[in-house]
């Protein structure tokens, strides 16, 4: 890893949002990593649609494959490195899965299930135990690690977005398997690239059978992903010690650099739906959060942050899932969707290049540790109440 502070966004583009690679523009990747890279930014996350790249489960897209090489040469050509995420799987609200990966009827879950582009009321198969799942993704790893080998802009090959919003494993040693099994694909194929795991905070409030100790069997660096408006044990939307408390406790459970690879708050824009839905922020505010986020993180020792997201999406897409019930995503962007910087863009220039700081060593002791394997989502409101706690008023740990 780089022993410099490294700063990106999250990338969807704002005219097709989840339907990139079907709708796929190469000027507008261009203009856009153009763009991100003059204001400061230096890393790129983004998602490989899983029906997009795997229609069939004995094959992968050549086309997408093609693509994901534009895309890389793309951010090579504006000195950008890249963080491709596989399996995705889990996106702003709703589960993006192949038809061949689902089972039966299934009960409304928590998230809506979106295949072929379209809602579906089916059930998915747990891909950590499913053995033609398990065989689809280790082939979709494999061949998407085959054709970025040994690319210069490639940073780290994600294992996925939020996975335990789409299934859990049966058993941490089921996890385990999937794990090796998924890394041991990309190394088959690419041995010298780094693997992370796009954990997020409910990973660390359940047990959830994968979190940053059993990530970090595998993976050269942790990911966390959490969010002021989505923590309602924290001191509100535009708390910056959540963010770096979350990167802390990664560290201290999975001993490994860990980026914060999610961050952000959505803005106020002329979208009642959205301001109905939830208490989104000024342009302003936002920004004032994301400085303070990064100085929070960068004070923590992390590698490096990524907000959430590049851009808003624009309003010819609001009514398509997930954005059409989840208005507050349309509205995450450090960019409008017409290209214009919000204020909080300033802060990639300002947090970018900086020199890394040491992590340092945890204030948790051995007996919170197996408070938390008891107690988690508890556990974690108690150590946050004192790591968020004003000096003067921090009890002695």
């Amino acid at each position: 890893m780089s022993q410099s502070f490294d700063v990106g966004v999250n990338y969807w583009p704002a005219s097709s949002a989840m339907r990139w690679w079907r709708r796929f523009d190469a000027g507008e990747v261009d203009r856009d990593f153009a763009r991100i890279h003059k204001a400061g930014g230096e890393l790129v996350r983004f998602f490989l649609l899983w029906e997009d790249f795997q229609p069939q489960p004995a094959s992968v897209n050549d086309r997408c494959l093609e693509l994901l090489v534009i895309v890389a040469n793309t951010a090579q050509r504006h000195g950008l490195r890249i963080i491709p995420t596989l399996f995705t799987g889990h996106m702003s609200g709703a589960n993006f899965v192949p038809e061949w990966a689902l089972g039966g009827t299934a009960s409304p879950g928590r998230f809506r299930v979106v295949s072929n582009d379209r809602v579906v009321e089916r059930g998915m198969h747990n891909w950590y135990v499913d053995p033609l799942v398990l065989e689809a993704q280790a082939l979709l790893a494999r061949e998407c690690a085959r054709a970025l080998a040994g690319h210069p802009a490639l940073w780290a090959w994600d294992l996925g977005n939020e996975n335990s919003n789409c299934c859990v494993p049966p058993t941490p040693e089921d996890g385990m398997r999937w794990l090796e099994r998924m890394a041991g694909a990309i190394r088959s194929s690419d041995a010298s690239s780094a693997i992370t795991l796009g954990l997020h905070m409910e990973d660390l409030e359940d047990d959830r059978r994968i979190g940053p100790a059993e990530a970090a069997r595998v993976c050269d660096v942790l990911c966390m992903h959490g969010y002021p408006i989505y923590a309602s044990w924290c001191r509100g939307p535009t708390d910056p010690e959540l963010v770096a408390f979350l990167a802390d406790i990664t560290h201290w459970l999975g001993r490994k650099d860990v980026l914060f690879a999610e961050f952000g708050a959505p803005t106020r824009d002329d979208d009642p739906e959205a301001e109905r839905a939830s208490s989104l922020l000024t342009e302003e505010e936002a920004a004032r959060y994301l400085e303070r986020a990064f100085s929070r993180l960068h004070a923590a020792g992390t590698v490096g942050g990524l907000v959430w997201c590049y851009a808003d999406y624009a309003r010819a897409i609001w009514s398509e899932p997930p954005l059409d019930r989840a208005p507050h995503e349309r509205h995450f962007g450090l960019w409008r969707a017409n290209g214009s910087a919000k204020p909080a863009a300033r802060a990639l220039a300002e947090w970018s290049r900086r020199p890394r700081a040491a992590p340092q060593p945890p204030p948790w002791s051995e007996s919170d540790q197996r408070a938390f394997q008891v107690a988690r989502r508890e556990t974690l409101i108690r150590l946050y109440e004192a790591y968020a706690a004003p000096p003067l008023a921090r009890p002695v740990l």
